[in-house]
Formats: C-alpha cells, sequence, structure tokens
C-alpha cells in the first residue's frame, strides 16, 4: 500500500513541489541581489514520462535549473508577479497532493482499525 505507484507518485509530487516553493522563497528573497538568477524546478514531465512507461515514479528527482528570463540591468532576471503566480499555483498543488495523500493513509487506518 505504501509503495503502489499512485502513492509513490504523489510522494515524488509532494517532494518537487517543496523544491518549487523552496526556490520562489529564494527567488522573492534575493530580489534586489544583483547578479542573482532566478531558480525553477521541473519535475512534472518526468513524473508523466515514469507513470506512463511503467517505470517507478520513486526514481525522479525534481531538477533545480537556471531561469532563462531576461535580465534587468544588475543582472537579476527575478519577476515579482510571475513568482507570485507561481507561489500560488504551488501552494495549491501541494495543498491537494497532501490532501489525496492523506486521503490514502486513511483508507488505511480504517482497514487497521476494522471499522
Amino acid at each position: 500500500m505504501f509503495d503502489d505507484r499512485s502513492s509513490s507518485a504523489l510522494r515524488v509530487a509532494v517532494t518537487g513541489l517543496a523544491a518549487r516553493q523552496q526556490a520562489i522563497a529564494n527567488n522573492i528573497a534575493n530580489i534586489e541581489t544583483p547578479g542573482y538568477q532566478a531558480r525553477k524546478v521541473k519535475f512534472e514531465e518526468a513524473l508523466q514520462s515514469a507513470v506512463t512507461q511503467g517505470r517507478s515514479p520513486a526514481e525522479v528527482t525534481p531538477s533545480v535549473l537556471r531561469s532563462l528570463e531576461p535580465t534587468r540591468l544588475n543582472g537579476n532576471n527575478v519577476n515579482l508577479d510571475e513568482e507570485t503566480l507561481s507561489h500560488i499555483d504551488t501552494t495549491m498543488r501541494y495543498n491537494l497532493a497532501i490532501r489525496a495523500l492523506d486521503g490514502k493513509y486513511s483508507l488505511l487506518r480504517e482497514a487497521i482499525k476494522g471499522a
């Protein structure tokens, strides 16, 4: 039950989304740092590929990449509007994945209790 494909995929999603939240926080914290290049976290395509090809989703790890957005005069390329929208989207996806995992574990708890 803990290692079924959907639970594994949800755990990878939670890990990837948490990494994205951290990258967004770092990007916003460095919005005025000269030369700072925003970071982006990618994992969805690799996760989808693993699931559709029958590979274990647990093999997927998030990739942290440098943003290719244009830079300002100080060399910084953090876009506050983009980071804010990404934060909202990521938080909603994270909460959804956590709720889905909680639902799976609730079913397991009920089965163990024998209700």
